[in-house]
């Protein structure tokens, strides 16, 4: 008599297993995340006031970044001193943050190189911070790119 419910018991985990789950809708849009749209970086504009850990811009145009909800995606716009900055954003969780798609227009200006780094600096950027109105961007190593300041 005790071991009568075991079968029955195994019985239902099996049924259970087998239940299916409803289809996915293919007409139905995927839900936007807006936990990154929530970040603190999105509808700011920061201006650039450090490269790396210690070298101020020097540049006539000060670069600036902004980044916008755009279609369920994270747009970045802005300026790298020199040209017009396009991209996409993405936000992990730990701060990641993943810049892809740069683009830059391509116009010559005295401080090409200082501008070629901030885009790398942008390209590079794999955690950032952010502290009361100071925003920081780290490399992979963990080193620091940069800074910008909010405005």
């Amino acid at each position: 008599m005790r071991k009568t419910w075991i079968p029955a018991l195994l019985a239902m985990a099996v049924m259970a297993g087998c239940a299916r789950s409803p289809a996915p809708d293919p007409e139905r849009a995927p839900e936007p995340d807006t936990r990154a749209e929530q970040s603190p970086m999105v509808g700011e504009r920061w201006q650039l006031i450090l490269l790396g850990t210690a070298e101020r811009w020097s540049g006539e145009q000060r670069p600036y970044i902004e980044v916008q909800p755009n279609g369920g995606a994270l747009r970045l716009s802005g300026n790298n001193g020199c040209n017009q900055l396009n991209g996409r954003v993405q936000f992990d969780d730990g701060n990641r943050i993943r810049i892809s798609e740069l683009s830059s227009t391509r116009m010559a200006c005295p401080d090409m190189a200082d501008a070629q780094r901030v885009e790398d600096m942008l390209e590079n950027a794999y955690r950032y911070l952010i502290d009361h109105d100071r925003l920081v961007f780290f490399g992979s190593d963990s080193r620091v790119l940069g800074g910008f300041q909010r405005r």
